[in-house]
């Protein structure tokens, strides 16, 4: 019998099953699919000690091990609502360096069952009031010192004006760089960290406000003299000033352009097709080495012993901060180039 003729012998239901099954043999059966197996997850019991009397603060029950740092703050301020997040610093260690927000918890060198230590970094405030602060006190209060307003001065100077243009000009590049700063603030930096500790910004605003006026007290004096080498020193001032601040703004745009918005992401700043971003090649932090060529260029122009004061100050200040990038850079970066210096090329 052939093939066609013992297939109209079979019934359907054998027709629909297998090709070339015989009478009499079993059809095999489908296989179902294998059924995928959930891993089961592991959470996680977190509790939270005083770092300094080592007391229990907190415990969390079932946490993911996925949970950041960030969320078991969050989560830590629903139990202690005085202790918003920004102000608490959580550590492995008592003594130790505080976690990032964006550290992981199972990623981190703790078991199941995870201690860690509570700080308390007192109240905050956000990095953009305090610059807007620092930096608009100084502007108004030189101002007030230009505009000569009563109670500086003596009274016959109320609202008068210089006779030397270099005053005028001395304000108009003091203003130029506070505003520069101010707008900055607003529309170029990003900040890593969201706020600082609340009793910084009167230390911050003291510096700032103190020499600015300072400073204008004595360019806007009635009794001021120019500068020894007249308008050929001014020039020359003025040439210094202008290009440190130019450079200073295109520094600032290219290490804003390293960090996407909302990201912490850290990079190694590279020169662009900006030639004032060339100075990357030799030096880690070229923003603080403009900084201090924008106060020379003022004090060459102004002549003035508190703006030297300031400038020497500011140096020391941004010289400690540059070596602390510079290492910071040396330790989280392994390609990084050897060739550069903290501040100044070569030499610091």
């Amino acid at each position: 019998m052939d093939t066609l003729a013992l297939e109209a012998t079979l019934p359907k239901k054998a027709q629909n099953g297998a090709m070339g099954a015989l009478p009499g043999l079993p059809v095999p059966a489908k296989r179902k699919p294998a059924k995928k197996t959930k891993k089961a997850v592991v959470f996680f019991e977190v509790e939270i000690l005083d770092a300094k009397t080592k007391d229990k603060l907190c415990f969390l029950d079932k946490v993911e091990p996925n949970a950041t740092i960030g969320e078991i703050k969050s989560m830590f301020h629903k139990s202690h609502p005085q202790w918003y997040p920004a102000r608490q610093s959580i550590r492995l260690d008592p003594k130790g360096k505080s976690l990032k927000d964006e550290d992981v918890l199972q990623h981190l060198p703790v078991g199941t069952t995870a201690t860690f230590y509570f700080r308390d970094l007192g109240a905050q405030i956000s990095w953009v009031t305090v610059f807007l602060t620092e930096y608009a006190g100084p502007l108004l209060i030189y101002l007030m010192f230009y505009f000569r307003v009563p109670f500086i001065y003596a009274p016959k100077y109320d609202f008068t004006t210089s006779k030397h243009w270099v005053v005028h000009l001395a304000c108009m590049c003091h203003s130029f760089h506070y505003v520069k700063r101010l707008l900055e603030t607003l529309f170029v930096h990003r900040f890593s960290h969201g706020t600082m500790p609340l009793r910084n910004i009167f230390k911050n605003c003291t510096y700032y406000w103190g020499f600015a006026a300072w400073m204008a007290y004595y360019i806007n004096h009635p009794l001021y003299t120019p500068p020894i080498y007249g308008e050929q020193q001014i020039r020359l001032a003025l040439i210094v000033f202008l290009f440190c601040q130019i450079g200073n703004f295109s520094i600032h745009i290219a290490l804003r352009n390293l960090r996407p918005p909302g990201s912490k992401t850290r990079k190694i700043p590279y020169p662009t097709k900006n030639p004032f971003t060339w100075i990357f090649l030799l030096v880690s932090c070229p923003n603080y080495t403009y900084e201090l060529g924008s106060w020379l260029g003022f004090t060459l122009m102004t002549q003035c012993l508190p703006v030297a004061f300031f400038t020497l100050v500011g140096f020391i200040q941004m010289t400690v901060w540059a070596k602390g990038k510079h290492r910071s850079y040396l330790k989280e970066f392994r390609d990084y180039p050897t060739l550069r210096s903290p501040i100044l090329p070569f030499v610091l």
